[in-house]
């Protein structure tokens, strides 16, 4: 470990050997023997350190803004009273008789149910571990890509008829349901989901590894979206649903892709 830095003219010496006496301090005078004697230390002239350290500042930046898509910088809309987030992982006990519907074949509007989200304005890729607790019909979570009311998609696990369901729901003014039954019961699935220009591919996936598309379907490019995690619990008093792994990726606009292919220099 490093206990000490010391200075000389134009080189600072690093000391990493743990014998070193702590009450050693050496300010105008840098003897000879001193570096001979602690061989495990490092001398780095200076103006090297200085690049270091601006690399090292360059670093620390980077991290501050990767932790702005940290689950603890999101927010809510329709917050659940019980949730928690722990090791990176969202859990929360999903609202009871809360939902996102909009007209077609039911004839109502529901807009309630919990969705904890951040605002991205291009294109990305986003994925989620998602388990749950799912108890009765209609129990549901996964990922939600949301421009408002009128113009969002939905799509995870949801549990019909006894029976776990690969489910997406797209809302144009009023909204549609897709579904892929499972055979049997998953302890955990990822969903995947793509915005590229104006489409959305959805995935999912059992394994991180090998994703099937379950899904494609419009959505207005151009235009932020609130992107994040999603449950709801139509029909029953709510259920505990942890979400893990939760990340967005930024993906380079594909018009300027094909607009700097055209015209690089």
């Amino acid at each position: 470990s490093v206990h000490r830095l010391y200075s000389y003219k134009k080189w600072l010496l690093i000391i990493i050997a743990d014998s070193f006496p702590a009450s050693y301090i050496c300010k105008d005078n840098f003897p000879t023997d001193f570096i001979s004697k602690y061989i495990k230390g490092i001398v780095i002239k200076l103006s090297d350190m200085k690049k270091r350290l601006i690399t090292g500042m360059a670093l620390w930046a980077s991290l501050q803004c990767g932790m702005a898509q940290s689950l603890e910088k999101m927010q809510w809309f329709n917050e659940p009273e019980q949730w928690k987030i722990e090791n990176q992982t969202l859990t929360m006990y999903v609202t009871p008789q809360s939902d996102y519907w909009r007209i077609s074949h039911y004839g109502f509007t529901v807009d309630d149910a919990p969705f904890y989200y951040a605002t991205y304005g291009g294109e990305f890729e986003v994925k989620v571990k998602v388990t749950g607790d799912y108890k009765t019909r209609f129990d549901q979570a996964g990922l939600m890509l949301r421009i408002d009311h009128e113009n969002n998609i939905k799509t995870g696990i949801e549990f019909v008829d006894g029976k776990f369901n690969l489910s997406t729901v797209v809302t144009h003014k009023t909204s549609d349901w897709s579904v892929i039954a499972l055979d049997k019961p998953v302890p955990y699935v990822w969903i995947k989901a793509v915005r590229r220009l104006d489409a959305v591919e959805i995935f999912y996936s059992f394994d991180d590894k090998e994703y099937v598309m379950m899904r494609n379907t419009w959505l207005q490019d151009n235009t932020p979206v609130h992107v994040g995690l999603m449950a709801a619990s139509p029909d029953g008093n709510g259920f505990n649903a942890p979400f893990e792994h939760f990340k967005v990726k930024h993906l380079p606009d594909q018009r300027r892709l094909e607009w700097l292919k055209k015209n690089a220099e």
